[in-house]
């Protein structure tokens, strides 16, 4: 899987992307409207590896065989799987992208909960008669795992077509995340050599991550599931496969049974912004500070138990969401903020629900650098956010809210175009 990924990778990064534990871009990826699907994206037949590249891989090669070997892997199976094996250029190349221009969250949204997704999801939600004994099994509402469908691969249509063997390897090679690649690439290996799914046939996205739902290597050894009953885990082909491993990843993740993902809320005036991604509260202690729900309705007896953490994905001028331990259990698949609200706002439309009360606001995307800027500004003005890598993470979001704080700003910690403006001129930064 799955915590992109192929890029859809959309850099929402600008506001909330957060490291994935199954895939390692940080963000969540957009796939085009299933009945719009494109090709899936290969690896180009003429662009072959430069010779150094292919003697540094060779290198990592030889040295890798003996790890392999050590955790269990048969000479004659890395002979038959990894001989003549190079390098793909195209794989390192999206794994070090970096796009210039972030996607603000409301635009994110609006592209996830599509009209035509939402009709598509609602189709499937009645044609498919399984998908009552998974959740019956699971505890996972079937809303959430087509949502999660529809996102990993647009219901099953867009699934990658690289060589997961050979992605892992040229990750691996590439030595930016050669651990985990590595481990990757091991679990890979020990699949086709237990017979269940031929290296033909292991086929994902250039980071690994496979089949309908995006499992990458290690996931599928230990937590695909076979549901329809036919011997195999079959997360490519049959839908009722990926739709159960799914659940089994959300419900390992932590996934409570009975429980929701999230409500959105309205804040009262004057309300403590500083308080999101903080304190995790159960509703009442946030009734107490003027929060209530935007639909009016009381909470359930379940949610109302639960721990709760403010989310502004887009700062004080968007909508406010109360997130229920179920909003991080979809994190297990995609550590992103923005993923796990897309999967649930689409959900929510599958089940009947409408739109936001709260309208995103329309903002301009913000480009690398001035992402930079504002992390060099922060750290000038002594709000030290951690690297000026344009990703505006956890750190971030920390520095920019205390900075707020002291200019006597709304501290939300959403960086704006506004704000940047304003850090650029307080730490002398030209615009």
């Amino acid at each position: 899987m799955a915590l992109d990924r192929r890029v859809f990778l959309v850099l929402f990064l600008a506001g909330c992307a957060e490291t994935s534990t199954y895939r390692p871009a940080p963000l969540p990826h957009t796939p085009a409207p299933p009945q719009q699907a494109q090709p899936p994206e290969t690896p180009p037949a003429t662009l072959p590896p430069a010779p150094a590249e292919e003697l540094a891989f060779d290198a990592w090669l030889k040295d890798f065989r003996g790890r392999a070997m050590a955790a269990g892997l048969s000479a004659e199976l890395l002979d038959r799987e990894l001989s003549g094996l190079t390098p793909d250029p195209k794989v390192i190349s999206l794994d070090g992208r970096q796009p210039e221009f972030s996607k603000p969250i409301g635009t994110y949204i609006a592209g996830v909960v599509s009209d035509d997704r939402i009709a598509i999801g609602r189709a499937k939600r009645e044609q498919l008669a399984y998908l009552p004994q998974i959740e019956a099994r699971y505890g996972v509402p079937r809303d959430i795992l087509l949502a999660v469908w529809a996102m990993e691969s647009a219901f099953g249509q867009l699934q990658g077509r690289f060589d997961v063997v050979r992605s892992m390897a040229s990750l691996a090679a590439d030595g930016r995340r050669r651990a985990w690649a590595e481990g990757e690439l091991i679990a890979a290996l020990k699949i086709i050599d237990s017979g269940e799914v031929t290296r033909d046939q292991l086929k994902g996205s250039w980071a690994g991550a496979m089949g309908q739902t995006q499992f990458i290597p290690s996931n599928y050894r230990t937590t695909a599931v076979d549901f329809d009953g036919d011997g195999k885990r079959d997360i490519w082909g049959s839908d009722a496969d990926s739709l159960a491993s799914a659940a089994n990843l959300l419900v390992k993740g932590g996934w409570k049974p009975g429980v929701g993902w999230a409500n959105e809320v309205i804040l009262p005036a004057g309300f403590d912004y500083s308080l999101a991604e903080g304190p995790r509260e159960i509703p009442a202690w946030w009734e107490a500070k003027g929060v209530r729900r935007a639909d009016g309705l009381p909470w359930t007896a379940a949610d109302a138990a639960q721990p709760a953490g403010l989310i502004l994905p887009a700062g004080a001028a968007g909508p406010a969401f109360l997130a229920l331990p179920n909003h991080f259990a979809i994190r297990a698949y995609n550590n992103s903020t923005a993923y796990a609200l897309g999967i649930g706002l689409l959900a929510d439309r599958f089940a009947g629900g409408g739109p936001l009360v709260t309208p995103w606001p329309v903002e301009t995307a913000l480009s690398l650098s001035d992402r930079m800027a504002a992390q060099i500004a922060l750290a000038r003005v002594g709000f030290s956010p951690g690297p000026a890598d344009g990703v505006i993470g956890a750190g971030t979001r920390k520095a920019l809210r205390a900075w707020q704080q002291s200019q006597q700003l709304p501290a939300d910690g959403y960086l704006s175009s506004d704000m940047v403006a304003r850090l650029k001129a307080q730490a002398g930064i030209s615009p």
